[in-house]
């Protein structure tokens, strides 16, 4: 074990003399608390090292221990259910209430563990191992580490083990023994393996309508959420754990308020799946690194999320994971950076704020794993831009990495419409991808009224600029239709109540059928138009309320009342519209 001495500390970070080899970005022990540190710089016989715990206390002449490996973490079935630091170390199911200095992880769960391999038989890497089960009755694949391939020696039999223990043994190419347990440690800075990664056909289905209809994220994309104070953006992010459809859920609240951190540890353990109508906990893994706790761990908590989504990834699941949020995480970079002496670069961020971000959204893949199965994570990464500046250095540098970007807009949160998602200063990159994928669940006219839709939105905001000058009721009649048609389609589609049992979650067949209902009334409306209707009589309709609330009044189960609203539709517009013969004589 590599030793050093402590030269002189500055918050998180310390100088120490050298008296063995270190490694660049080796984990190490710092004192007699034996906290949690990695060497980030070797400069001749001495090293930098960036802390993750308070270093309180510590002072020169304090002993450095090196681990002789990377900064790693555990990988196991026990972590979904459970809530972590931004260490992957334990915040539930302790009996403190408080992370314990140089605590490394959770104490091994007991599961019950199904074999899957046989004496004698060649294990790649990354292979499946067994099945485990805990006390939710969740079966999760076990796996070999990516970097184990041998001949098995021997494995257990059927039976309830630690996850950490040994349940099988191989016999590696030189000829070493390796002992295999459910769980395996993985370097957090360090990509697992696949086998190749594959182009997305489909979006991740969030649940909100004018994410998966107008700017839709692939499975196995990127995407970003910029926004204001108070836009909503943890809302929205706690919005699509609860309501997208992926397999598991890691969610990373990076230098986030306590108290949004607390009413997230609060709520998710209350709730339940709607697809299994299992506690949403049992899918879930949540990681909180709250602003009150040490900044180095802040830069390090990013890392151990996406490595804890990879390794549900590789199981053959799809994995959202849920950022919030990457300025927080940036904001530690500039800090650390700064107690390191770095040169600053735009704002004081670090000159490879830049190379950081796209190594942690490159993460994000569809992928074919090493155990022969099709995983993805997904990465959404809220930015919390000062002032709402979306040319501001964390937010400029993501878009050049995601390929869905929703902006969150202050006026449109102040208006108390939500989600507050800005139409004309979002997009989508791939949206044209996922036509074939719509078309297969009934909407094939989708890529159609996806334009039309943004197109409306387009010409509203240029009209409203003119009404504001000279009024609305001075507009000719087209304009004023436009303006109706726009305004019903931002109440009556983008609005989406979280507080509704019935919308806050929306299926892509029920999002098809308000899709088209709406393009239907668009066409009656500039039908009935040209035939002479006036747009304030147009504005009156019966069902005009009906097609405003239908979000909320029509739930997925009840789908053919979309059929009904329409029939009920066509039969005012057919009232409403002279018969051509009338038309003719009153035109005389």
């Amino acid at each position: 074990m590599s030793l050093a001495i402590v030269r002189w500390i500055a918050g998180p970070v310390l100088h120490a003399v050298k008296q063995g080899p270190f490694a660049l970005r080796e984990s190490v022990r710092v004192g007699p608390q034996a906290l949690l540190g990695e060497v980030v710089r070797i400069n001749g016989e001495q090293i930098v090292v960036q802390v993750y715990e308070d270093t309180t206390g510590l002072r020169p002449g304090t002993e450095v221990h090196g681990d002789g490996q990377p900064l790693a973490i555990r990988l196991g079935p026990g972590l979904l259910g459970n809530i972590f630091d931004g260490l992957l170390r334990p915040l539930s199911g302790t009996d403190s209430a408080f992370v314990q200095p140089g605590m490394r992880s959770a104490a091994a769960a007991r599961m019950h563990f199904e074999p899957c391999i046989a004496v004698a038989a060649l294990l790649a890497a990354g292979a499946v191992i067994g099945e485990a089960r805990g006390a939710t009755g969740r079966a999760q694949r076990c796996l070999a580490p990516p970097d184990v391939s041998g001949i098995v020696e021997s494995v257990v039999a059927p039976g309830e083990y630690a996850d950490d223990a040994a349940v099988c043994s191989v016999r590696l190419g030189d000829g070493r023994l390796r002992e295999l347990a459910m769980s395996h440690v993985w370097p957090v800075r360090a990509t697992r393996p696949v086998t190749r990664r594959v182009v997305a056909q489909a979006p991740l289905v969030t649940g909100q309508r004018i994410l998966d209809c107008l700017f839709p994220v692939a499975q196995g994309g990127k995407a970003a959420i910029p926004g204001g104070f108070g836009t909503g953006k943890t809302v929205l992010l706690e919005a699509l754990a609860k309501g997208c459809n992926a397999d598991v859920i890691v969610y990373l609240g990076c230098g986030e308020r306590g108290n949004e951190m607390a009413g997230v540890l609060d709520e998710f353990p209350t709730l339940t799946d709607p697809r299994t109508d299992r506690p949403l906990m049992e899918r879930t893994v949540i990681i909180a690194n709250t602003s009150n706790m040490p900044v180095a761990a802040r830069e390090a908590s990013i890392y151990c999320a996406i490595t804890v989504a990879e390794y549900f990834r590789d199981q053959g699941l799809h994995v959202a994971l849920m950022a919030d949020s990457t300025s927080r995480w940036a904001e530690a970079l500039r800090e650390v950076s700064g107690r390191f002496g770095e040169l600053p670069g735009e704002s004081g961020y670090p000159a490879y704020l830049s190379s950081r971000l796209a190594d942690f959204y490159e993460r994000a893949a569809l992928v074919e794993t090493l155990s022969g199965g099709t995983g993805s994570v997904t990465v959404m990464g809220a930015i919390s831009p000062p002032s709402g500046d979306f040319s501001e250095p964390v937010t400029s540098h993501t878009k050049r990495y995601v390929k869905a970007f929703w902006a969150l807009d202050v006026k449109r949160a102040q208006a108390r419409f939500y989600p507050a998602i800005h139409p004309l200063q979002s997009y989508a990159e791939d949206a044209r991808d996922f036509a074939p994928w719509w078309a297969a669940q009934g909407n094939g006219q989708w890529l159609t009224l996806r334009r039309r839709f943004l197109t409306l939105l387009d010409e509203q905001a240029q009209l409203e600029r003119m009404a504001r000058i000279i009024g609305k009721d001075a507009l000719p009649a087209r304009q004023q239709l436009t303006l109706l048609c726009a305004e019903l389609v931002n109440e009556a589609f983008l609005r989406q109540s979280a507080f509704s049992e019935i919308d806050r979650v929306c299926s892509p067949a029920r999002q098809g059928a308000m899709m088209r209902l709406l393009g239907r009334f668009i066409e009656l409306a500039e039908a009935a138009l040209a035939a002479g209707a006036e747009p304030e009589r147009i504005a009156g309709i019966a069902c005009m309320r009906a097609l405003q609330r239908m979000g909320e009044e029509i739930a997925d189960h009840e789908l053919p009342r979309f059929a009904e609203l329409e029939a009920r539709m066509e039969r005012e517009f057919e009232a409403m519209t002279p018969h051509p013969q009338a038309r003719d004589a009153a035109h005389g």
